[in-house]
């Protein structure tokens, strides 16, 4: 294939939280008009109640890669959950079933301890899964503590070595895709810079109207889908350890600072996990320096083909 002469593309979202309807300005979900323009899938597919998880994105996801393949696109997986991201392109860990009983335990245990003391227990046992798993996000937490009272093993022990291409013990490869993969890099004081902006744009954009309308719903952090960056800070618990609603106390500039803080943290976390990789090519994005990246990309794209 000459230069210049690409595949038309499709995308397939990897973000955990752009699966869930309703959930659209906190997640930076494309524009309708972005949307029919370019196909993208594994969006709005989710009520914020439901669960999602690796397991149903890593089936969706190839699913999505093979139909458009057959479609003669070039499916392209992007998005910022690098554990779903890790187990696409790994396998899936060969992790122990779910045990009702077990989880039962947990759930009592976090009734009446509080999440602060399981995410204690799993930072003795699991010290990789508590520094990658958020105090709200329940699920995870209790699943890896699931896992090692199971097995006596930590749920890290169970994911992949990280390397493109290559599965750990047990990991379900036999179906996995060939990915070409591309890292975007950013110096970290621009990517800060860049939150900070986009938190406080987001909050312009209707944010907080968002998060009242879910929790007029009935909907709160207990639900998978407002356990996100972006939602869970509208929210605190209560003298009853119930959920109050923070906008109610017009602290719509707090609830700003900590979405970007937490936001930070997360990317952090990405870069990590970024840099243990190897990918085929990783792409400096400056500023002004667009063009000059999208010409490396281009020129990168061209010598595989697509």
């Amino acid at each position: 294939m000459g230069a210049g002469a690409f595949r038309p593309a499709e995308i397939i979202s990897a973000d955990s939280m752009q699966v869930y309807r309703g959930m659209d300005i906190g997640t930076a979900k494309p524009s309708p008009a972005a949307r029919a323009l370019l196909p993208h899938h594994l969006i709005d597919i989710r009520e914020p109640s439901e669960q999602f998880n690796a397991g149903d994105f890593t089936r969706l996801a190839r699913e999505a890669c093979a139909e458009a393949e057959a479609r003669g696109k070039l499916p392209v997986v992007c998005g910022g959950s690098f554990f779903y991201l890790a187990n696409l392109i790994g396998g899936l860990p060969a992790a122990p079933p779910a045990s009702a009983a077990v989880r039962e335990t947990l759930k009592n245990a976090l009734a009446e301890k509080g999440a602060a003391a399981l995410m204690e227990e799993l930072s003795r046992c699991d010290a990789e899964s508590a520094a990658r798993i958020h105090i709200h996000d329940e699920y995870r937490l209790l699943r890896a503590l699931e896992v090692y009272r199971i097995s006596g093993r930590p749920l890290s022990a169970f994911r992949q070595s990280g390397k493109i291409g290559g599965g750990g013990e047990g990991a379900d490869t036999a179906e996995a895709p060939r990915f070409v993969t591309v890292v975007l890099e950013c110096e970290r004081p621009v990517l800060y810079e860049r939150i900070n902006a986009r938190a406080a744009a987001m909050m312009r954009q209707g944010l907080a109207g968002e998060a009242a309308a879910l929790y007029r719903r009935g909907l709160t952090p207990d639900a998978p889908g407002l356990k996100a960056i972006g939602y869970h800070e509208f929210f605190c618990k209560d003298e009853n350890n119930g959920w109050r609603f923070l906008l109610e106390d017009g602290r719509e500039k707090e609830i700003e600072a900590l979405i970007a803080q937490n936001t930070r943290r997360y990317a952090k976390r990405q870069m990590t996990w970024m840099r243990s990789i190897t990918p085929h090519i990783r792409v400096q994005i400056s500023p002004g320096g667009f063009a000059k990246a999208l010409d490396s990309l281009k020129r990168f794209m061209d010598s595989y083909g697509l």
